[in-house]
């Protein structure tokens, strides 16, 4: 098996690890990303009810990634989402470093997991390719159904809206901010790919703020098989800017607060041909009040503001490389959230509250343009009683789409409704301080999106050479939902912890994306009857001391489509989701104050499509990848400190959907200063 470069840098990394501090230069190990000691984690936690709350009254399973976890993983892909692959019960698939994450959440599709950004949801295809690492606290995984206190996020574009059926991912941002510092860093590496950050915090009086921005540039590599739609006669250069802060004014006795947070990513380059130039633009604000207003009474009003503005150039390929038109979509989406929660009976909580959306969509090429708006009420009752907590809540929901222009013309349908009711129900039992076990059960509604009902291509346009994109299914009905699981927890005196959970969801007229032409590369989307997505997950971590941790984790997945109408159909897998995935990794201390974080992933099989015929089988492959890091100086309040990376240590370049493939080996150092 080749192996890449690897040999030769081991005596580049040598000297560039070991660095002038093993010589005697003064240095001290007290930097956080180089304290590998478990610390004990915080118990408040605050995606269950939306204000913090111990984590042993959450019903759910719930795993907290901080921000000292999120330095020690390398992100290859470029992507938030990446931070998220070594969790279990979710399989996190980028097709690239310019394309969206394709992965799986509990035996079900891509669009089951909703991402929240400080509880308002962001879109988990764009927005983790757009959102800086630098700007977080730290993020919770939120397992199970969560449909009663979050609402679906009616994105349009890739695989259409996203509901938390098999649960959430909060992205928290910093917060409460009581130093002063700054960090600047610098990077080079594969792909001539070149990096700088900077980020500034501070505070004054009763405001403190952040601020960051990201610039980087890359010739890339090409991500797409020869002579397919993706096919590259040259390297695939992009460029990436983020730029990001945040605001908090504390006032009233410290009882009330006002954050604003926006950030801006700009991502642009070409696609390694002549006439495959891309531009894409996001914006994300969020604005935040809250209040305690009593000792038992928390308010808080949240609203959001995202913008998505994608283009890009399509050519003849394969008959020509001229240019053949400007594509593109644009999507601006507002959420806000109300919430009031009442403490009382203990630490027993009342939740309710509720949410609005309004959502506008819009394709080039293809005209299309729709608007949608969500409305949803929600009360939920958590109530905790010795060692017991019980869990139960329900939502009231109406979405509503109205087709301005579908393929440039007035359709005949201009809009839509549904109503939706919505349950949720939870119960743990926490037996002694180390043992606890959990079960949850809930429902969810999800209608059809903009972009697989309109699509980005014309009906005429299937197997057209050139045409690539989404044809549309203006037939397609809205799907119901049930999720629920099982688990138990432990976690010992000594540091270690076993978690096991089972799952078992269920929709009606399940939406899947299917892969109907190769090339040109054509999906569409269809009601494939009833899906089951069901499995288990086993989890394993320990602190063994402070310089050596390890964990691992397994999720087998028992997912499929049953319809009866449709033979070819009837018993295969929901695309996208492997059999199984397999996760293991440590993080030690070695000599000369050198931190090692080894990962690797295991990836079962999985498909692309429902059809049982027309299906291109994926995945059994392995994947390492290696982050080295050390505090070179720490001296006056400044430190100097450097990363290397060696991702997908063995050069696995693997396929993926849509005719998409892994780059294989690449490297990444970087040198940071603190002051």
């Amino acid at each position: 098996m080749k192996l890449p470069l690897v040999f030769p840098l081991a005596g580049v990394l040598a000297s560039l690890l070991v660095g002038p501090g093993a010589f005697g230069a003064e240095r001290t190990e007290r930097m956080d990303v180089y304290d590998l000691s478990l610390e004990k984690l915080s118990e408040l936690v605050v995606t269950d009810t939306k204000i913090a709350q111990s984590r042993d009254t959450v019903t759910q399973k719930l795993e907290t990634i901080r921000a000292v976890d999120l330095e020690r993983m390398a992100a290859p892909g470029r992507n938030l989402a990446e931070y998220l692959r070594y969790t279990a019960g979710q399989f996190v698939n980028p097709l690239s470093r310019n394309d969206a994450n394709w992965g799986a959440y509990a035996g079900l599709g891509p669009k089951y997991n909703t991402y929240l950004l400080d509880g308002l949801p962001i879109d988990s295809f764009a927005d983790a390719m757009g959102i800086d690492s630098w700007a977080l606290q730290e993020v919770e995984v939120h397992k199970g159904p969560a449909s009663v206190l979050y609402s679906n996020y009616l994105t349009m574009d890739f695989a259409g809206n996203e509901t938390p059926l098999a649960g959430v991912t909060n992205f928290i941002l910093k917060d409460r901010i009581d130093a002063e510092s700054t960090r600047l860093a610098v990077g080079y590496g594969s792909h001539n790919t070149a990096s700088t950050r900077i980020y500034h915090q501070n505070h004054r009086g009763s405001f403190s703020y952040f601020a960051g921005g990201t610039y980087e540039r890359s010739d890339y590599a090409a991500y797409g098989l020869a002579d397919s739609w993706l096919h590259m006669d040259r390297n695939p250069r992009y460029e990436k800017t983020k730029l990001y802060a945040k605001v908090d004014y504390v006032f009233g006795g410290d009882r009330q607060k006002l954050s604003l947070f926006v950030h801006r990513a700009d991502h642009w380059g070409n696609l390694g041909r002549p006439n495959r130039d891309f531009s894409n633009h996001y914006e994300t604000v969020n604005a935040v009040y809250s209040a305690q207003l009593a000792e038992a009474w928390n308010f808080q009003l949240k609203s959001g503001f995202r913008n998505y503005d994608r283009s890009w150039d399509e050519d003849n390929y394969p008959i020509d490389l001229g240019l053949r038109e400007r594509d593109g979509v644009r999507q601006r989406i507002y959420p806000s959230d109300l919430t009031v929660n009442f403490q009382h009976a203990g630490t027993s909580m009342l939740t309710a509250g509720g949410d609005f959306q309004r959502a506008w969509y819009e394709t080039y090429a293809t005209v299309n343009e729709v608007t949608a708006q969500s409305t949803g009420l929600f009360l939920q009752e958590k109530y905790v009683v010795d060692r017991w907590v019980i869990r139960a809540g329900g939502r009231l929901n109406r979405t509503r789409q109205s087709y301005e222009t579908v393929a440039g013309m007035k359709p005949d349908l201009s809009d839509q409704s549904w109503d939706s009711r919505l349950w949720s129900a939870g119960v743990r039992f926490n037996a002694t301080p180390q043992l606890s076990l959990y079960g949850n059960i809930g429902t969810s509604f999800l209608a059809p999106s903009a972009k697989s009902v309109a699509g980005t291509l014309a009906a005429t346009d299937l197997g057209v050479t050139g045409r690539n994109g989404q044809l549309p299914n203006p037939d397609l009905q809205p799907e119901t939902g049930t999720g629920s699981d099982l688990g138990i927890e432990y976690r010992s005196a000594s540091a270690f912890s076993l978690g096991v959970r089972v799952f078992y969801n269920q929709i009606a007229d399940a939406i899947v994306d299917n892969v109907v032409s190769a090339t040109p590369s054509q999906s569409r989307s269809v009601n494939a009857g009833r899906a089951l997505g069901k499995g288990f997950e086993v989890t394993l971590e320990q602190a063994v001391s402070p310089d050596f941790t390890w964990f691992a984790n397994l999720t087998v997945n028992a997912s499929r489509v049953q319809n009866a109408l449709a033979p070819a159909q009837d018993g295969t897998a929901i695309p996208f989701v492997p059999s199984y995935v397999a996760n293991a990794g440590i993080a030690a201390k070695l000599p000369l104050g050198i931190v090692v974080s080894p990962r690797l992933q295991l990836v079962g099989d999985y498909y692309d499509s429902t059809s049982r015929f027309g299906r291109q089988r994926f995945g059994s492959y392995p994947v390492v990848n290696l982050r080295l890091q050390r505090l070179w100086l720490e001296r006056s309040g400044c430190t100097v400190s450097c990363a290397l990376d060696l991702n997908n240590l063995f050069n696995r370049r693997y396929e993926m959907p849509f005719q998409f493939r892994d780059t294989g080996f690449n490297t990444f150092f970087s040198l940071e200063l603190g002051f």
